[in-house]
């Protein structure tokens, strides 16, 4: 049996979490009668929690925006400034763990009184986080909000703009976002489709909350299915090689951001690459620095011949120096 005040501080938790629980999922969470949820309830607004109750059989408990519930004490300027550290952390991935870093923003976010609120969504907008040329970029305020689309487990209407620049409006159950250094993905249940998806996050234009909460079954690993879905987009060129290699090796060469691998017994892999055009794919394998053959297409082997006799005639061709 946990203590009062470690159950407590559970329910606060549980109330961050999620924009309304009935009293039957918390008791069911905390492993506790519903009698003892009401007690627990009415000890946190003793304490100045603002929990407030929806009455009814849809109704439940929420915790009121602005509410401090934080287990530790932070002045208006040092809150803000954890704020913006989290912010630029989720944002660089410098600590390496971008979700822990939105999960623990959106919690003080949760936390911070309308004043502070305020000064961190000015300071927002008039932060600029500077990509790579080749980086696309995504509002902090978007991803801010997928990311409390997660956390909550809140079905949500996505707007979606694809690579042909097709707009569309779907339902989505969301469940991680993703950062692969470059970009980041969101991971997403598809429900007319009934099957899980990857979708670019700065191609999401809005995500309105839907207030219908959702339990993910048998949910993917997020960084596995991204990876594949990078590896297999649609390209306009694919080239099959084969590594003299184990799987584990050929993967540090080649990513799987970058191709699908297969094994071939034991001490080879095979590698499906996708690129721009012959030429391009050509390169790619040249700056691999790996033995490989080419299995398919021809264009592509062709390719990769000639830039090969290229270079070495263009080092001396084999006269001597």
């Amino acid at each position: 049996m946990i203590s009062t005040s470690a159950r407590l501080l559970r329910l606060v938790s549980l109330l961050s979490a999620r924009p309304l629980w009935t009293c039957a999922e918390l008791a069911g969470q905390m492993e506790v009668t519903e009698r003892t949820v009401r007690r627990d309830v009415s000890r946190l607004r003793e304490l100045g929690y603002g929990v407030e109750s929806e009455p009814g059989p849809w109704g439940g408990y929420r915790l009121r925006g602005g509410t401090r519930v934080l287990p530790l004490i932070l002045d208006d300027e040092e809150a803000l400034a954890v704020a913006v550290a989290l912010r630029e952390a989720a944002l660089s991935g410098v600590l390496g763990s971008d979700q822990a870093a939105l999960s623990a923003l959106l919690k003080l976010r949760q936390a911070l009184p309308p004043r502070i609120a305020d000064r961190l969504g000015e300071m927002n907008a008039a932060f600029v986080h500077t990509p790579r040329p080749d980086e696309p970029q995504i509002a902090p305020r978007m991803l801010l909000e997928l990311a409390m689309a997660c956390r909550r487990s809140e079905r949500v209407r996505l707007s979606y703009s694809d690579r042909a620049g097709k707009d569309t409006v779907r339902d989505v159950d969301p469940y991680r976002l993703v950062h692969t250094g470059r970009r980041w993905y969101f991971v997403a249940r598809d429900v007319a489709r009934g099957e899980w998806r990857t979708f670019r996050a700065d191609r999401v234009t809005q995500a309105r909350p839907t207030g219908h909460m959702v339990e993910l079954l048998d949910p993917p690993d997020p960084a596995l299915l991204v990876s594949r879905g990078i590896a297999t987009g649609a390209y306009p060129l694919y080239v099959t090689i084969r590594l003299p290699l184990p799987m584990e090796q050929a993967v540090r060469i080649i990513p799987p951001t970058v191709g699908a691998h297969h094994p071939d017994g034991p001490d080879a892999t095979v590698v499906e690459i996708g690129g721009p055009d012959a030429d391009g794919l050509a390169r790619y394998l040249l700056s691999l620095g790996a033995p490989l053959r080419v299995l398919s297409p021809d264009d592509v082997r062709q390719a990769l011949l000639r830039r090969t006799r290229e270079l070495f005639e263009d080092n001396g061709g084999g006269q001597p120096l």
